[in-house]
């Protein structure tokens, strides 16, 4: 192969690669020169263009997409991969649309969507099944096994990596084989048998120490010291973690070479803090060079926490402050692609929509055609809502001179905010337009049709609960909280909240019992004690099991004047160390018994609510018995029959967090 340009080569040397060239020097430079690789990458698109190779294009975009994953940027890489898959589909390439299709899951892997991930993992799999690809095969068992280790479902990862070894041991010897060792090796030390996790990751050191499969040999050394370091063998694992960093330097992996740094930084931990924070300032050096962002944010939060552990908390702060401003520019970046994106989407339906209309008639089509065009009008309009709303806090930020316990209480509200659009608003729309994606494929079944239907509009609901409960947040969080408060009976109130989950009760066969007194009156704003109400039996559904119950029920505090209602679920219960935040910003969402999605932010307003209202809320719960959620509010005694009045006055409270 010529030398590349940088080594001596020129123009005229160039011109004289084929496109297995092209990859061979994007290989060579993925790692430590991604700027260098970009451009083989690009050369090579252009010689694949010029000699008419849709492979060759697709191999080479595939390439750009890795680039991409390795810095950290699945936004950039993810619509890359989906081009290449469209060529590939159009050429027939089975092999290439297997290989695309993983790393699709790899880039939902990284990002922590499971799920997602193991879906794109078995879909290879069957591309790899009708073309009797049997590396493809094994590679797909493999990373479906990555998937349930994610999930931390350790015994459901083995048989899969059972099946990858099987498969491994009728094939030639190949990086995936190094792949299949380093997961047996990290399965058994999570599973606590270090003596098998030793065996696996020795034998795949041994087989690695060749020069194409250093990067691997580091990682399988790396998880090697681990074990060690588990066992308490301290010693032993720092020693291995110096020898692979020594080796990613010397043949300039940055990848394995942070990988390494953060290893040994949480090797020496809080109980040597300057060691693990010299390890964690060198890993920080390394990521900027890089300008990996994620990277930078992850590891000055873990170097603000040492610093805090060692109660230096000016430091700390400072190092807080200064991951929450890179998030903020992060953000949006982040935001302003999505933007353009969703525009460039909404008026590529709107041509191809057109041009559908032309070919066809049938009513169901046209229906179909317009639920796209407006589900991604209404993508990009929520998309500007919602910038326009962090800008105005973030403005907000740079003009108010709050203390710095104010600006603690700010951060957890932004962290918070960026928890919910990162991961419980975004993930929905990602899949809203995945499911499109899918939709617009005109080879897709009827009734493969059908489910994806069902899929989008379960999708798109979830989506618009949550944007829904967000917006009410955050108006909250700037407008204050509007109180009318009035007399009110809340029996009919419980009923009609009962009917709206009567439906999803009964699917997932819970019995819903209401024992609330009917003759019991409250002093309440209304709207408040509906919205409370709905979200407590609905979080109460969601964490019951299938044939549990539930029973929402109400008694008068003669001593204290209120009425304290109480939610009362035989589901999963709630852990010790979550109760203490269970109505805190910082609070993380669990997915229910059926893997429901939600967000924590239903109870932290559910506490606002019943505080404005002059009462209290509080939680008592045990592990696989159920949990009860109780809140009161102030009795009205009725000395004659009275219509349900509302008391003239208005108020408004709250001021905006910022």
């Amino acid at each position: 192969m010529a030398l590349p340009v940088n080594q001596g080569g020129g123009a005229d040397t160039l011109n004289t690669l084929n496109i297995t060239d092209y990859e061979k020097l994007v290989k060579q430079y993925r790692y430590y020169k991604p700027d260098s690789a970009i451009y083989f990458a690009n050369m090579g698109i252009d010689h694949a263009r010029r000699m008419h190779d849709g492979k060759g294009i697709a191999m080479m975009l595939n390439q750009l997409g890795m680039i991409d994953d390795n810095r950290g940027d699945f936004d950039a890489s993810q619509p890359k991969y989906m081009e290449a898959l469209s060529i590939y589909k159009r050429i027939g390439d089975a092999k290439g649309q297997a290989a695309v299709i993983i790393r699709l899951g790899v880039v939902e892997l990284r990002k922590g969507n499971y799920d997602k991930a193991i879906a794109y993992f078995l879909q290879s799999l069957k591309v790899s099944e009708r073309s009797n690809n049997t590396a493809g095969r094994m590679e797909a068992y493999l990373t479906v096994a990555e998937g349930y280790i994610g999930q931390k479902k350790f015994d459901v990862a083995l048989k899969y990596l059972t099946i990858a070894e099987k498969i491994n041991n009728t094939i030639p010897f190949s990086n995936l084989s190094l792949n299949i060792y380093n997961n047996f090796g990290v399965v058994y030390r999570e599973l606590g048998l270090n003596d098998k996790a030793k065996a696996y990751l020795q034998k795949g050191i041994a087989r690695s120490d060749e020069p194409q499969y250093q990067g691997l040999n580091i990682t399988l050394i790396n998880n090697l010291a681990k074990v060690y370091n588990k066992e308490g063998n301290k010693a032993r694992s720092i020693e291995l973690q110096r020898s692979a960093l020594a080796k990613a330097r010397k043949i300039q992996n940055y990848l394995r070479e942070l990988q390494t740094l953060t290893g040994l930084a949480d090797t020496y931990g809080a109980a040597n803090s300057k060691e693990a924070l010299f390890y964690f300032n060198e890993a920080l050096q390394l990521v900027r060079e890089k300008g990996a962002r994620k990277q930078q944010l992850e590891i000055l939060g873990r170097m603000s926490e040492l610093y805090k552990h060692d109660r230096n908390f000016e430091v700390a702060l400072k190092l807080k402050e200064e991951q929450n401003a890179l998030a903020d520019s992060f953000f949006y970046k982040a935001m302003s692609k999505q933007v353009v994106s969703l525009q460039a989407e909404y008026q590529l339906y709107r041509s191809r929509a057109k041009v559908r209309e032309l070919k066809q008639q049938n009513s169901s089509q046209i229906w179909q055609r317009n639920f796209y065009i407006g589900l991604s009008g209404a993508s990009v309009f929520t998309i500007f809502v919602i910038a326009f709303y962090f800008f105005r806090t973030r403005k907000l930020n740079k003009l108010l001179n709050v203390a710095n316990t104010d600006l603690i209480e700010s951060n957890l509200v932004k962290d918070k905010l960026f928890s919910v659009l990162a991961h419980d608003l975004r993930a929905p729309f990602a899949s809203v337009i995945d499911l499109m994606y899918l939709l617009e494929d005109d080879d897709v079944e009827p009734e493969e049709r059908k489910a994806l239907m069902k899929k989008l509009t379960t999708a798109s609901n979830v989506t618009l609960e949550t944007l829904n409960m967000l917006l009410k947040w955050g108006e909250m969080q700037i407008k204050g909280v509007k109180l009318n408060t009035m007399i009110f009976q809340p029996k009919p109130a419980v009923a009609r909240v009962l009917g709206l989950i009567a439906s999803n009760a009964e699917k997932k066969h819970v019995r819903v019992k209401d024992l609330v007194d009917p003759t019991h009156t409250i002093m309440v704003d209304s709207n408040h004690f509906e919205f409370v109400a709905r979200n407590l039996l609905s979080n109460a559904l969601k964490f019951t099991p299938s044939g549990g119950s539930i029973q929402i029920s109400s008694r008068v505090n003669e001593v204290s004047g209120e009425v304290i209602f109480s939610v009362k679920d035989s589901g999963v219960g709630i852990k010790a160390e979550r109760l203490a935040r269970i109505f805190d910003i910082g609070n993380a969402s669990t997915k229910g018994t059926n893997n429901e999605t939600g967000t924590s932010l239903g109870l932290v307003i559910c506490k606002e609510f019943i505080e404005l209202n002059k009462g209290r809320i509080w939680v008592e719960s045990i592990i696989k018995q159920g949990s009860t959620f109780h809140f009161s509010l102030p009795l009205f005694k009725v000395t004659t029959p009275t219509p349900p009045i509302i008391i003239p006055t208005e108020r408004t409270t709250g001021e905006a967090h910022t």
